[in-house]
């Protein structure tokens, strides 16, 4: 009975040893997953970044008086009035 008990000490701590290395293995497999998840992201955000600093010059460009101004009398076909053409209703 007792040189039993030798064996299935080894025994358990054998599994508990197989059992704590498929654990470091799959944490470990996961970290690496998750990182590389986190620097596609990364990228990702990178590249949004860059595209809304471009649609930022994009829109301050459409916004421009002078552009303003050129859509008006183009496509618009409206003109600047002339000085006698302009009143000034003052209030009282």
């Amino acid at each position: 009975m007792q040189a039993r008990q030798p064996f299935i000490l080894v025994l358990v701590f054998a599994v508990v040893c197989v059992m704590s290395a498929v654990a470091l293995v799959y944490t470990k497999h996961e970290s690496r997953k998750l990182f590389v998840e986190l620097e596609g992201l990364t990228q990702e955000r990178d590249e949004l970044n860059i595209e809304w600093g471009q649609l930022q010059i994009e829109q301050s460009t459409w916004a421009t008086h002078a552009r303003i101004e050129q859509v008006a009398t183009d496509s618009l076909s409206l003109v600047r009035p002339e000085s006698t053409e302009i009143y000034v209703i003052e209030r009282p």
